[in-house]
């Protein structure tokens, strides 16, 4: 059986673009054009992936993702956008969506972001290495794709918990966002660097106990990221 990609949009136009494409790359497809029949679609098909649109009838994109990470933190979500504004780009991502492309956007770039997401999630669920130790209450827990801090769960995303991991599997090593966005959201040609500058920021404000003087998750100005144990 094939993965199964959710396709939410309400303009035919791009549903029908969108739907070619991806079942010439061997996805099944699901479609909704509004935010309610999105969450009622997500519920009874289970998807791998899921394409949202952000202007929607009835609940716009950002509610249905909200609503869809409340219980679930790991089926990849790409957010779909015609607005060019950065709070609306961050604003998705702060909700829990793993990417977002501008419309009018080019298929190779969509295939490509789909695919990566879709390998990321499968390459994840294969891994059962135990990465992270227990840092002064800092607990990576491979098991449960999440970090305690001091006894309590930090209730990460996939895309955090696995940056979080990558970070802590090579404790002072420093890597660039182009290196980041390369080894854990898997992208080779496409790809926002800020989308790692967010990702890392939502981050802290979960595992740290003063996101504003992070003892983990380490900035080196003008380099990257390293995780310190």
């Amino acid at each position: 059986m094939g993965k199964t990609v959710l396709i939410v949009d309400d303009e035919k136009n791009i549903v029908d673009i969108l739907s070619f494409n991806l079942k010439k790359e061997g996805f099944d497809i699901v479609i909704a054009y509004d935010g309610r029949t999105a969450l009622e679609q997500y519920k009874k098909v289970s998807p791998d992936l899921i394409l949202l649109d952000v202007m929607l009838p009835l609940l716009d994109g950002f509610e249905v993702c909200r609503r869809i990470r409340e219980s679930d933190r790991k089926t990849p979500i790409i957010m779909l956008t015609a607005r060019e504004e950065e709070t609306d780009k961050v604003l998705g991502l702060d909700l829990g969506a793993d990417d977002y492309i501008t419309k009018p956007f080019s298929i190779r770039e969509l295939k490509a972001r789909v695919n990566a997401n879709i390998r990321r999630t499968d390459t994840s669920e294969d891994t059962s290495r135990q990465v992270g130790e227990n840092t002064d209450s800092f607990v990576i827990d491979k098991q449960r794709y999440d970090v305690i801090v001091n006894g309590r769960s930090a209730e990460l995303t996939q895309r955090e918990f696995e940056l979080v991991s990558f970070l802590a599997a090579s404790p002072g090593k420093v890597f660039s966002r182009e290196e980041l966005l390369h080894d854990v959201w898997q992208y080779e040609y496409f790809g926002d660097l800020r989308q790692v500058d967010v990702a890392v920021r939502r981050l802290r404000v979960k595992v740290e106990i003063d996101p504003e003087q992070p003892r983990h998750i380490i900035t080196k100005r003008g380099v990257g990221y390293y995780f310190e144990s």
